[in-house]
């Protein structure tokens, strides 16, 4: 069987270096190739690949939303992030965006091959350093009570962060929110206080580690 694949990078000498890896592949198909979201964003629902290698860094839309647009219009393709950024805030960005995989640049020839291969049958492959990142992160203690901090948040706070969670601009809430920009900040202010945070990316992290924290005292 042939997978397919196109790649979404800015860096025009590793998208090469992709390219060649997988033509050495003799299951692999490159389809396109592609160096900035709005192109990729354009283009990749009429090729459909398998699989889709997602930077996150983008110029013109970042890989995050670049999966978040692209995900409801392909839902049988698999997007594998590669990036240099190893912190949970964006592995759990990416991961509710819709992705399904997520590398590190450094990632050798041979395990970027098999993890595209993995996704592929349905798995989903996480380098060494992320997994560990990303366990390291839920071992740390969270508040006590099956919500812990989120049972301060209202319930319009709640549906904001729910958003940034899934990777939302500030003026993509507000427009699914039908809030003012001026509004949604005002209940990110409020969101950062309650759960002692100071970004978007801490606070989507700290969501998503007590959301897991909850399924697991219910469970």
């Amino acid at each position: 069987m042939t997978i397919t694949v196109c790649i979404v990078e800015d860096d025009v000498s590793l998208r090469s270096i992709y390219a060649e890896w997988l033509g050495e592949a003799k299951d692999f198909r490159l389809l396109s190739q592609f160096g900035n979201g709005l192109q990729a964003v354009a283009a990749l629902p009429q090729l459909n690949p398998d699989v889709v290698l997602m930077d996150i860094n983008l110029p013109g839309l970042n890989g995050v939303e670049c999966v978040r647009q692209l995900k409801a219009q392909m839902p049988q393709t698999q997007f594998v992030m590669i990036t240099v950024y190893d912190d949970p805030a964006r592995v759990f960005r990416a991961l509710s965006a819709g992705a399904t995989g997520y590398l590190l640049k450094e990632t050798q020839q041979e395990d970027l091959i098999a993890s595209l291969r993995a996704v592929h049958r349905g798995g989903s492959p996480m380098s060494f350093d992320i997994a560990r990142q990303v366990v390291r992160f839920f071992q740390q203690p969270v508040s006590a009570g099956p919500l812990g901090e989120m049972e301060t948040l209202s319930a319009r706070e709640l549906q904001v962060l729910e958003l940034v969670g899934q990777g939302y601009l500030i003026k993509e809430i507000g427009e699914s929110l039908q809030l003012s920009q001026h509004t949604v900040d005002n209940y990110l202010r409020r969101i950062y206080e309650k759960l002692h945070v100071h970004s978007r990316a801490q606070a989507a992290a700290k969501y998503a580690k007590l959301k897991v924290a909850s399924v697991a005292a219910r469970g």
